[in-house]
């Protein structure tokens, strides 16, 4: 028996990948399993860009919109969930479509990650109630103590992977750099990995308007909605911290709406450096139509 197909579509925000993961899943007659450590929340669609249901075209999503605000998650989790949907899919479907940009969660499905312990609900909730006591500079001195070597490689601004790092320390009592190998493992299927790309300019425009029509779609209002929630790590995110800045009376309106666009920006460069490590990306022009996208997506299937 062949081995089945994953087509994995990623790129830098607002690149167009949801549409073109819809138009690849459409023609395949196949499922998408969404890699976006944002989307995967419930109450928050308009700043994590969730795709509508109209948007979705009637394809069946996966891991979309379905934790609680609370909840937890990890790459690691993702590559469990996936891999198992996955192995559900491939029952019935010789293809399946991943689409996201969370770089971790799409480099931990096709790579693998590295073997860690569980970290129990003590553990992780004695942590966080510790770090909202106390705030970013004590969980970062914790990190920098517990594990001075990934101190020094972690994104210090992300405080989703720092607060994990430091969870894995203490559940496991050595470094949590000590526990990164770096193996890669072998997949039963085959993988396409494509990457939207283009004039970063013309990138930067599409993201100065998606901001501009999260604005108008009611952005406000659902941030003041989970503003009680703010300490929550799912909150940490481009979009609403700004948000809660003006509620606070940091910024003015205005002054949030443009940090949004600014800080998102900034996201895009990040992926958009992380993508260029990565040799196995075929690159597709996000301005080019997803039918003709989908085309050529589809013909590396029929190669495979």
């Amino acid at each position: 028996m062949e081995k089945p197909t994953l087509i994995v579509i990623t790129g830098p925000t607002a690149s167009g990948k949801s549409a073109l993961a819809v138009e690849v899943a459409r023609q395949l007659d196949t499922d998408i399993i969404s890699a976006d450590s944002r989307q995967i929340y419930h109450g928050i669609p308009i700043v994590t860009a969730t795709p509508t249901e109209e948007e979705r075209g009637g394809i069946s999503h996966h891991l979309l919109d379905i934790l609680p605000l609370e909840a937890y998650y990890s790459a690691s989790e993702f590559e469990t969930d996936s891999l198992r949907i996955l192995d559900e899919i491939f029952k019935e479907k010789a293809a399946a479509v991943v689409c996201g940009g969370s770089m971790m969660y799409v480099d931990a499905l096709c790579n693998g990650i590295d073997e860690l312990p569980t970290v129990s609900e003590a553990v992780r909730f004695g942590l966080m109630e510790e770090w909202k006591e106390k705030g970013d500079e004590w969980l970062l001195g914790e990190l920098r103590h517990l594990d001075p070597v990934h101190y020094g490689r972690v994104d210090q601004r992300n405080m989703k992977r720092v607060f994990h790092a430091v969870e894995i320390c203490r559940m496991a009592g050595m470094p949590y750099s000590s526990m990164l190998r770096g193996i890669r493992r072998e997949r039963p299927f085959h993988i396409i990995k494509v990457c939207m790309d283009g004039e970063r300019s013309q990138l930067f425009e599409r993201i100065n308007k998606r901001v501009e029509v999260m604005m108008a779609e009611g952005l406000e209002e659902e941030a003041r909605r989970v503003y009680p929630l703010r300490h929550l790590n799912s909150l940490n995110t481009v979009g609403l911290k700004e948000m809660f800045a003006w509620f606070e009376g940091e910024m003015t309106k205005d002054e949030a709406v443009a940090r949004i666009q600014k800080n998102t920006r900034v996201y895009a460069k990040k992926q958009l450096t992380w993508y260029k490590r990565d040799q196995e990306l075929i690159r597709l022009d996000f301005t080019t139509l997803p039918s003709e996208n989908a085309r050529k997506i589809i013909e590396m299937v029929s190669d495979c």
